[in-house]
């Protein structure tokens, strides 16, 4: 047995933990990050794979993301901008290619001005709610009640529009279907991100990398902290004590200490036994969350040979399996990347397909997109977070109808000794590397103002 003392322990070496483990150290407290993988980074992570550097997990950077920013200025990371350069192609609902400019895909005059109609309507309705605290509106409950895709054919009959609009919540970030979840959950996507135009805008929303991949941040973190971050130690058990709480990880790991801050996904609180048992609303509001599914597919190439046919790369194709793939090259590498998208009903029906069919479906796709090159990559990997045992699904979770203003106030609260930071309850940067930081950031201040009195 291992036995450790610290004032704080952080389940979770992910972004939001070591933002929070940093905050803590800075203040003068000691720290102990209990860690069940065998690396740091959580749902960022960056791989070589087959001799190709890819970005697993989380990636992007935006303009507005100001917690992310500060934080690679102060590690002394470095960005570049996305490739956009050419023309994007949006393919329509009969399946035809279409080549444009601008940000509004080539959908017809009528179309094009309900996306326009309806992007307005959201944008003064995310306005409204806000993202810190959705649930208080006064019409909280109304809008939790009905699903993101119904209320979009309350506001339209351009199905086109409608379909357009929604992949923008639906696909493309809570990668759930749009009846999955409630006109209030996405409005909270959106007003996280600063409004649905964001949303809307690729150029704004993915903006910047980070040079030599994100998890940089988590690495860098955790070298600061040193040996405080431990590998490889689930925490099967948490209790709360008089003195604090009692954390048991795997390897006869035990940290005593004055708080705790459990800073994984939502999904996996069931994977810690919590001692005394949690409040029963708490059981409830666990029982109404969960991550999403999506395939990230990664396809590298001896060059970006889309760029020579004066494309950029972007792809949107709603209602079809891949429905949005980028020019995902790395900064100073000839070769070139796509990185595709392919999101909940479709991903389920790919993984039914078998590894053979499902690559070849899925290349056949990209060529329908950028030509036949892009059937013969020379790396080719799909990232599936469902399947990683310490995630299980992505981006981030989100409550089914009516959760979040059932329970959204409570995800927050501290629980007497215990305090909550990952991505998915952050309100500005909620499900993206800004919102881990910021709640990591909210739960360490929450922690030193507690042991400062």
């Amino acid at each position: 047995m291992v036995e450790r003392t610290s004032d704080v322990v952080v389940i979770g070496a992910g972004v939001a933990g070591l933002s929070a483990a940093t905050r803590l150290a800075k203040a003068g407290l000691t720290v102990t990050v209990l860690e069940a993988r065998d690396r740091v980074g959580g749902r960022t992570w960056t791989r070589e794979i087959d001799g190709a550097m890819l970005e697993i997990g989380g990636q992007w950077v935006s303009p507005d993301q100001t917690a992310l920013l500060a934080t690679l200025d102060e590690l002394g990371l470095e960005t570049f901008p996305r490739y956009r350069d050419g023309e994007s192609i949006y393919v329509d609902r009969e399946g035809v290619p279409h080549r444009y400019t601008g940000e509004i895909f080539p959908a017809g005059e009528r179309t094009e001005a309900e996306i326009e109609r309806l992007v307005g309507i959201i944008d003064a309705l995310a306005a409204e709610v806000g993202a810190e605290e959705p649930w208080a509106h006064p019409r909280a409950a109304e809008l939790d009640a009905i699903s993101w895709r119904e209320w979009l054919r309350t506001q339209s009959d351009d199905e086109a529009a409608c379909e357009i609009v929604s992949i923008y919540v639906a696909e493309a970030m809570l990668t759930k279907p749009a009846h999955a979840f409630s006109l209030l959950q996405a409005l909270l996507m959106a007003a996280s991100a600063g409004g649905f135009a964001h949303l809307v805008d690729e150029d704004f929303i993915l903006d910047r990398r980070v040079i030599g991949g994100m998890q940089q941040v988590s690495l860098r973190l955790a070298e600061r902290l040193g040996d405080a971050v431990v590998l490889e130690a689930p925490v099967r058990r948490l209790e709360r004590t008089a003195e604090g709480v009692v954390a048991d990880a795997d390897g006869g790991v035990v940290v005593r200490a004055r708080r705790a801050v459990v800073a994984v996904p939502p999904n996996l609180y069931s994977r810690i036994d919590f001692q005394p048992p949690l409040p029963r609303l708490h059981h409830q509001m666990h029982q109404h969350v969960s991550l999403g599914l999506v395939i990230k597919v990664h396809a590298v190439y001896p060059t970006p040979f889309w760029r020579e046919a004066g494309l950029s790369g972007t792809v949107f194709a709603p209602g079809r399996l891949v429905h949005e793939a980028y020019d995902n090259s790395n900064h100073g590498d000839a070769r070139g990347t796509i990185v595709a998208f392919i999101s909940d009903l479709h991903a389920d029906a790919s993984f039914r397909e078998g590894p053979e069919a499902q690559r070849a479906r899925i290349l056949q796709e990209l060529a329908t997109f950028y030509g036949p090159q892009a059937l013969e990559p020379e790396v080719f990997y799909l990232s599936d977070w469902a399947a990683e045992e310490w995630t299980r699904g992505a981006y981030a979770a989100s409550f089914d109808i009516g959760g979040l203003s059932r329970y959204g106030a409570m995800q927050r609260e501290p629980l007497g000794p215990i305090h909550w930071a990952c991505s998915d309850i952050a309100a500005e940067g909620y499900q993206h590397v800004d919102g881990a930081i910021r709640r990591g950031w909210a739960a360490a201040d929450e922690i030193i103002d507690a042991l400062g009195d």
